[in-house]
């Protein structure tokens, strides 16, 4: 019987979906790129808000779990005083919380069309 291995960036993964699922995020996609060339993380996690306002109460939830369960912080944060596009960069994870125009203009999805999708349930 083989066992899965799970890495530290799927728990730190599993965590942050966790944020953006306490906080009703919409259309969370997380996306596998470790085998993807050229990838610069090991997972992106996708997240759509309803508001500036939601983008940022997302952000801040994903940040707060994050810090309660693995005593970690990104190392970068961009966007939070717009709420229109934020990204959190913990190294091996990177968060994008969009509004939806933002999400579909930026079209991060289509930029690594190689990675491996998962449809977060909410």
């Amino acid at each position: 019987m083989t066992r899965k291995i799970t890495t530290a960036a799927e728990v730190l993964s599993d965590i942050i979906i966790q944020g953006l699922q306490e906080k009703k995020g919409n259309s969370i996609t997380r996306m596998d790129l470790r085998n993807v060339n050229g990838a610069i993380t090991d997972y992106f996690v996708i997240c759509t808000g309803t508001s500036d306002r939601h983008v940022q109460a997302l952000a801040e939830s994903v940040e707060e779990v994050v810090r309660k369960d693995l005593q970690d912080k990104p190392i970068s944060r961009e966007g939070t005083q717009k709420g229109e596009w934020v990204l959190l960069d913990y190294v091996d994870v990177v968060v994008h919380i969009f509004l939806s125009d933002k999400r579909r203009f930026y079209d991060i999805e289509g930029l690594w069309g190689d990675a491996e999708f998962e449809e977060i349930e909410a």
